[in-house]
């Protein structure tokens, strides 16, 4: 669900060079790509066991489509510098970036997995290192969308400060009447323009697990959350 949330931040219009950070099987990446047919997206994943993962997802007949406009790069989001560059992550190098980075804080309940463990746990130098890493690699007025918990709003927009602006902000809610679990924030890099607090996005009703229309569309690719 997160993944195909945070790839419902690009536009259905988009057809430039998507790079999904941390990409894991692959599933933001090809989302987007299942949506936005003039689109390419290279996958950045560093965890090897992963990388495998959305090798073989390429390799699904059924996503023989996405073959010839998706690529994938084992590396690690986190390295800066000359090194992230050597590592094939290179400036200015893409129109819009997607993250799903760790989220879960170290002293939170972990799971024994050790590959889980890695996907989920962050550290202090996680969201600002991947957002200076995001920020690197896109070019200027490019795009830079992220999921999160709510909690780290205020880590996500002290990076993005001097790097990218106009943040759109969109709390994800399970229902009606209980509190956000997630936070999708989307800016561009070097835009001036001013902080929008939007609308939420609200999973399912105050009973049952259906998902509500709005919710089933995105998930389903049929629409993009901002559609613009």
């Amino acid at each position: 669900m997160d993944a195909l949330v945070l790839a419902s931040l690009v536009p259905s219009g988009f057809f430039g060079r998507l790079v999904d950070l941390g990409a894991g099987a692959g599933a933001a990446g090809l989302a987007v790509l299942a949506r936005c047919p003039a689109a390419t997206a290279l996958l950045v994943e560093r965890e090897p066991a992963m990388v495998e993962a959305a090798r073989l997802t390429l390799a699904r007949p059924e996503n023989a489509t996405f073959s010839t406009r998706a690529g994938i790069l084992a590396a690690d989001v986190g390295l800066a510098g000359q090194a992230r560059r050597t590592a094939g992550l290179a400036d200015n190098a893409f129109d819009a970036a997607l993250m799903n980075p760790p989220f879960n804080a170290p002293g939170d309940r972990a799971t024994a997995d050790g590959l889980r463990r890695a996907a989920h746990v962050m550290d202090d130098a996680t969201i600002p290192g991947w957002i200076r890493t995001a920020a690197a690699i896109v070019k200027p007025g490019g795009l830079i969308a992220l999921i999160a918990r709510p909690q780290s709003l205020a880590e996500i927009l002290g990076a993005l400060d001097g790097r990218a602006g106009g943040a759109e902000i969109v709390p994800v809610h399970p229902r009606p009447s209980a509190a956000a679990i997630r936070i999708l924030v989307r800016a561009r890099r070097g835009s001036r323009a001013k902080l929008a607090l939007l609308p939420p996005l609200v999973l399912h009703a105050d009973d049952g697990n259906a998902l509500s229309a709005r919710a089933d569309a995105i998930v389903n690719g049929e629409t993009g959350l901002l559609d613009d």
